[in-house]
């Protein structure tokens, strides 16, 4: 294998302490200790992740979700692809570990009301707790992976997680993709 991108997640930075982040920086370790010719991206949550909304949005259900007003560098994942491409492809970016965000921060209630827009029609929110999101998460994620996603997502965000960087930009020569983009390009999902 002559080069390997890996897409790690911006917590191998951010939030080293919790458990999926030290498993996605022990992974970068190994990679970098390989011997093989390596990119690192780290990217922010991505917008993609809000299909888990899908199933109440479709059943034209309220969408239940803590920490509703905290604002993240959301990725539209083409973003990542991008990237990724001009890491395998063109030279220059062998050795170099990318963060890589949205062009701005959004909150999940925005993110609803992105995707309420492309729909044409409303879309209700009500804030749970964390408590709440927990009990609902852990039967699907585990009670770990439950913990680390409501503290990158509220619970524990620091600037170094809402920082928003150019990345994007430089490496592609496009801007990064808005969450509206996303939401706009996806709607059918929410149908």
């Amino acid at each position: 294998m002559e080069h390997v991108v890996l897409v790690s997640s911006i917590t191998a930075r951010t939030h080293p302490h919790l458990g999926p982040a030290a498993q996605n920086l022990a992974v970068e370790r190994l990679l970098q200790g390989s011997g093989m010719a390596w990119t690192i991206l780290r990217p922010t949550q991505f917008a993609s992740n809000t299909l888990r909304w899908a199933p109440s949005i479709r059943g034209r259900k309220t969408v239940r979700m803590p920490y509703a007003d905290i604002g993240l560098p959301t990725i539209h994942p083409a973003d990542v692809a991008s990237v990724a491409r001009a890491a395998l492809t063109e030279y220059g970016h062998r050795g170099r570990t990318y963060t890589l965000t949205g062009p701005e921060r959004v909150t999940a209630r925005q993110q609803v009301e992105f995707i309420a827009a492309a729909l044409g029609r409303e879309v209700p929110l009500v804030e749970i707790s964390r408590e709440e999101a927990r009990a609902e998460m852990t039967p699907l994620l585990g009670a770990e992976a439950a913990d680390a996603v409501l503290d990158v997502t509220g619970g524990d965000v620091n600037e170094a997680l809402r920082q928003v960087h150019d990345t994007v930009a430089r490496v592609t020569g496009s801007p990064a993709r808005p969450f509206h983009q996303w939401a706009s390009e996806n709607a059918d999902a929410f149908r």
